[in-house]
């Protein structure tokens, strides 16, 4: 199993910056580094948070959250070998060969080290604002993972897309330094049929109080059944995002490993390093 932990991704007023806590989580042994993603916030908004029973969003709306890839870039400067990634950059709202660019950009930065979450975003009062369709954002992120990956060659090949027309004849460098990996973050039908078809693996979400590991299982069989159903090796990255205290979490790891998670991202207190540390400690005891 393994182990990840998301970075402080706030503003600079923060007691910790994200260089900080990455290299504590590095010498700490975590897995992997990761930040969330968003580029604004709505006040008011009518969109319903989908990870909340009540729609509620769990934050405050004024903290100044930072660009995740430029954030990670910066945690990837100060690391040697710890991963790092996205959970998960909201594709559909972006320029997809500007974020192929970015992508390349902070894989060879980080000497490989990146792995690329996405998801489709559920906020349709952020998509407004950055005058991008919020319908069809599902077809869109399609289309932007083939993109992404024709891109990565360096000479994406020109081809119309449902969404976004490729011309003749461009070259996108840098290319990634090996295979990197794109994780179809969320659990929706769609977005499970997705991961199967698509991904290169799953990255699901589930506040650490609310853990339901035979819910995590069945989107694990879904996701086995449309890989077989589209004639692909199923994917073998599985992995659950898990904000919230420790101490749930640790308590259902190993039903969550035998359910077929491989991996959990885990928050942190990072103005507590030694908590954080008891936290891995813990949890690495409990598979």
């Amino acid at each position: 199993m393994r182990i990840g932990v998301t970075l402080p991704g706030y503003g600079a007023d923060q007691p910790v910056t994200i260089t900080d806590a990455a290299r504590m989580a590095e010498r700490m042994g975590f897995d992997s580094i990761w930040n969330t993603d968003h580029v604004i916030m709505v006040a008011g908004a009518a969109s319903p948070y989908p990870f909340d029973a009540q729609g509620v969003m769990r934050w405050d709306l004024d903290h100044p959250m930072f660009d995740a890839l430029i954030a990670l870039a910066a945690a990837a400067s100060v690391t040697t070998h710890v991963e790092v990634g996205t959970c998960v950059l909201i594709a559909p709202m972006r320029n997809p060969i500007v974020l192929a660019k970015q992508v390349a950009t902070l894989d060879a930065i980080s000497g490989g080290r990146f792995v690329l979450g996405v998801g489709v975003g559920w906020l349709a009062e952020e998509f407004a604002a950055l005058d991008a369709p919020f319908e069809g954002r599902g077809t869109r992120m399609d289309d932007w993972i083939d993109i992404l990956r024709d891109c990565w060659t360096g000479t994406p090949a020109a081809r119309s897309y449902e969404h976004y027309d490729v011309p003749e004849g461009i070259r996108c460098y840098p290319t990634p330094l090996g295979e990197l990996p794109i994780l179809v973050g969320g659990d929706s039908p769609p977005a499970l049929r997705r991961t199967a078809r698509r991904g290169d693996g799953w990255l699901g979400f589930s506040y650490t109080d609310e853990l339901d590991p035979a819910r995590i299982g069945d989107s694990i069989e879904t996701i086995r059944t449309e890989a077989a159903s589209a004639g692909r090796e199923p994917p073998t990255r599985l992995a659950v995002q898990t904000p919230g205290p420790v101490a749930p979490l640790a308590g259902q790891l190993a039903e969550l490993a035998g359910r077929g998670v491989t991996e959990v991202v885990t928050s942190a207190d990072w103005t507590a390093p030694d908590r954080v540390q008891d936290g891995l400690s813990l949890l690495r005891q409990s598979v």
